[in-house]
């Protein structure tokens, strides 16, 4: 990450930049892609369908909940309000990217926040933290985002295609690269206190709410551990104002 502020700075640059650091990200989506197809296809879906959901919601925990409720029967609405309360956690990408994002036109922002997904808000935070004066940081993300799906439409085809000979798919254990992926995102970022509580309490706190219906164990985990990160980050802000105002 460091090389590219080193780099020119060009729109062509930092959409490859983006590309490549997201490579080592890509290996997560490819047992939930293969799963997610092979579960399409028990679950009565049709391959279209499971390719347009794939394609138009880009989405895989809220595609794998939508599978499971289509094949338990469950009404449009359910569906729909439940997926829509599990991607909530988007909103709170979006508001820490919006700094950066505003200044774009709005046509833009859509697509960028059409394409955002978990991996590429991480790789993505990380270039706009960058001190440098490139005007193109948002060509990174997009580079980011476009392997993302690239690489999530390929798997998803991929476990519809080998749906048949995938038998109870879940049961392979093939879930913890994606554990390991959000672990290998989530470390570089813990090196401050409000970061390291913000990860306690929401760690804690998904442990204790893990049952909720509709993932809202999830949501209060995020939310919760964003609003101790922030609370940690004010104390110390105010801890370190009263010693400057002591010394002086």
């Amino acid at each position: 990450m460091k090389t590219v502020a080193k780099m020119k700075h060009t729109s062509k640059n930092e959409f490859l930049n983006g590309m490549r650091d997201t490579i080592p990200l890509l290996l997560g989506a490819f047992p939930f892609g293969l799963i997610y197809g092979a579960l399409a296809v028990s679950s009565g879906l049709s391959a279209k369908a499971a390719l347009a959901m794939s394609a138009f919601v880009f989405a895989g925990s809220a595609q794998f909940i939508a599978v499971g409720l289509i094949a338990a029967g469950a009404p449009i609405l359910i569906i729909i309000v439940t997926t829509f309360v599990v991607n909530l956690r988007h909103l709170l990408y979006s508001a820490a990217l919006l700094p950066e994002l505003k200044k774009l036109s709005q046509s833009w922002r859509i697509v960028l926040a059409f394409f955002l997904t978990d991996e590429t808000f991480a790789v993505s935070a990380g270039r706009y933290r960058l001190e440098d004066n490139s005007p193109y940081k948002h060509w990174y993300q997009l580079g980011s985002s476009i392997i993302m799906y690239l690489n999530w439409q390929f798997w998803c085809a991929a476990g519809l295609a080998l749906g048949t000979q995938i038998p109870n798919a879940q049961a392979w254990g093939m879930d913890v690269a994606m554990i390991v992926t959000f672990i290998g995102m989530t470390i570089p970022y813990i090196r401050t206190k409000p970061m390291v509580v913000t990860v306690l309490v929401a760690g804690t706190v998904s442990l204790l709410t893990w049952q909720l219906p509709y993932k809202l164990g999830l949501i209060t985990a995020a939310i919760l551990g964003v609003l101790a990160g922030i609370s940690t980050e004010k104390v110390i802000s105010i801890k370190k104002y009263n010693m400057k105002r002591d010394y002086e």
